[in-house]
């Protein structure tokens, strides 16, 4: 158990038999009253977002939450296989909990997965990522001064937008939280 004092960004609170992420979070002393935190919670398994106002020092009990590093190793089909690297225990992690992440994960990528009680709750890849071009049109010639893009398919198999002067076989780096182009590797 915490008080509202203790909130922090990233705190996961367990509120109604739910868990909820603290996305943001504002302490208000108004003039007349008592003070009070407004915080903006995410919750962890739908990802929906709600705000939610709290009395100040009001007790709110927290999860447990364990975030561990580990290594993408495979996909089998229906889940994804993650390898803690300390213990080498393997884990399952349900596509739907991946979500979007799998879109830039390769095998020997590393990525946080947190849990709760042993059970898989998301999984953090870093901000971005080094991706090879599998496949994309060639830029017109005329096309370069307007500052166009093009659709490229990514060797994860996502489909990101590229400038006009990105060919097939260069590799780029990806932002993981919105698929945007971030720039070209050499």
């Amino acid at each position: 158990m915490a008080t509202t004092n203790d909130l922090k960004n990233g705190t996961v609170l367990n509120l109604d038999g739910n868990l909820w992420t603290v996305v943001e979070f504002q302490h208000v002393k108004p003039g007349k009253g008592g003070a009070f935190v407004r915080t903006k919670l995410k919750n962890v398994t739908s990802g929906k977002v709600v705000d939610r106002t709290f009395n100040a020092g009001t007790k709110v009990e927290t999860a447990n939450v364990d975030k561990r590093s580990m290594q993408y190793l495979y996909n089998d089909g229906q889940d994804f296989i993650f390898m803690d690297g300390d213990t080498y225990d393997q884990i399952p992690v349900s596509a739907e909990i991946v979500g979007d992440a799998a879109n830039f994960m390769l095998e020997n990528t590393s990525a946080t997965v947190a849990t709760h009680d042993g059970v898989p709750l998301f999984v953090e890849l870093p901000t971005s990522v080094e991706l090879l071009i599998k496949h994309t049109d060639p830029g017109l010639q005329g096309d370069r001064s307007t500052g166009g893009t093009k659709p490229a398919e990514l060797e994860t198999g996502a489909t990101i937008q590229v400038p006009l002067f990105i060919s097939t076989g260069e590799k780029v780096k990806v932002d993981t939280r919105d698929g945007g182009y971030l720039g070209r590797i050499n």
